[in-house]
């Protein structure tokens, strides 16, 4: 058992943070409340002027998948071969060796969504995991939880320069499309075996347990990808959506949510020069739901502390960036049963801070995941 004693315990199950102790015991939180007596078969973590938060969330990454080495093989983001791939699986590609999890845990991001890059307009399987371990099946949270496709630039470069489909966002659109008519062909006559394989992949989608994870920048395709979602009667989201400040109404509308990000990458594409940390919190206003992501590697996974700070900085309330990391991003990707918040019954997932996480100058001291400590700072007592 590990208790957790006299810290600042932000639940995010409420606005108002507590002074309590919080128990854990078999990697679940099993009680919050002040003044726990201790016994002798519990490991206490001394609190005492610090923050406890529930660890933290990137909603969308290539974390394990596009290494931090300059080799070309270790970047297995993406299956570029052909357009419509998704049938692969983020837990064939994810190295649990990759230096950024250590980062991660070093700012007490205990859990991530991990999937395909952005070459395919249907790119395969995503995962959500934790950041601690060194086998990606015992890592595994839910999986497969999305099914990537991808709009606007990269779809027609990797394909269109080469002379093939698609060139243009209509080719993508069209693609997408055919593919997910041949998916709902398939499940509704109930018997087919032709594609089984292909076509069960689907399967999770079409019974709406897991979203459409789209792959949008500009305005139009963020349209196009709640148009296909709504014609298909599909779970979707919005990642990037760098224009979204300029369609926040309509967004709010869709009822989709976004995952605004990478925002501290450069606008080093005509489609994200838009792009501005001011997003999210326009976003969050209208009354969309919102995460923020690194995309990692394209800014570092290790700045996502830093970017719900800037956000805050450029008008996101500080309790709707603190949400945008924690609840919000578990809800949006459908582990809030587990994840996001202190409760009881949750994982105890859990970061404990020397102060403000959105101040740049805080420090982790305890990175606590399934109960157990998995990064503490070495000159943290205990």
């Amino acid at each position: 058992m590990l208790l957790i004693q006299n810290g600042l315990v932000f639940t995010m199950e409420t606005k108002k943070e507590i002074y309590a102790d919080v128990l854990i015991d078999k990697g679940k939180i099993i009680r919050i409340a002040g003044n726990i007596t201790p016994t002798e078969r519990m490991e206490i973590i001394d609190a005492s002027g610090l923050r406890v938060y529930p660890g933290f969330i990137d909603a969308h990454s290539h974390i394990g998948m596009a290494e931090e080495k300059k080799s070309s093989q270790c970047d297995q983001s993406n299956e570029g071969t052909n357009p419509i791939t998704p049938c692969v699986r983020a837990i064939d590609s994810i190295n649990p060796m990759d230096s950024a999890f250590h980062n991660a845990l070093a700012v007490g991001i205990t859990g991530v969504m991990v999937g395909p890059g952005s070459a395919n307009p249907i790119g395969g399987q995503f995962a959500f995991i934790k950041t601690h371990g060194r086998r990606i099946d015992d890592m595994i949270v839910l999986a497969p939880s999305a099914i990537k496709i991808a709009f606007g630039e990269n779809p027609m470069t990797n394909y269109g320069l080469n002379g093939n489909i698609p060139s243009t966002r209509m080719g993508i659109a069209s693609l997408i499309r055919e593919e997910l008519t041949k998916a709902k062909q398939y499940f509704d006559s109930g018997n087919s075996n032709q594609e089984a394989f292909c076509m069960e992949c689907y399967r999770d989608l079409f019974e709406k347990k897991i979203p459409l994870k789209a792959h949008v920048h500009r305005a139009d395709d963020i349209f196009t990808a709640i148009r296909i979602a709504d014609e298909f009667e599909l779970g979707l989201t919005l990642d990037h959506c760098t224009e979204g400040h300029l369609i926040a109404d309509e967004i709010a509308k869709s009822g989709y949510p976004a995952i605004v990000g990478p925002s501290l990458a450069s606008r080093s594409k005509d489609e994200v020069s838009l792009s501005d940390f001011k997003t999210a919190g326009i976003l969050q206003k209208s009354g969309v739901t919102v995460a923020l992501t690194t995309d990692h590697p394209v800014s570092r996974i290790q700045y996502l502390p830093l970017c719900a700070g800037i956000a805050v900085k450029e008008g996101m309330s500080k309790w709707g960036a603190l949400r945008a990391i924690t609840i919000d991003a578990a809800r949006i990707c459908r582990v809030d049963h587990r994840l996001g918040s202190l409760k009881e019954g949750k994982d105890a997932d859990i970061v404990i801070y020397d102060g403000d996480p959105l101040e740049i100058a805080s420090s982790v001291k305890y990175t606590i995941v399934n109960g157990e400590i998995a990064w503490q700072n070495s000159e943290s007592n205990g």
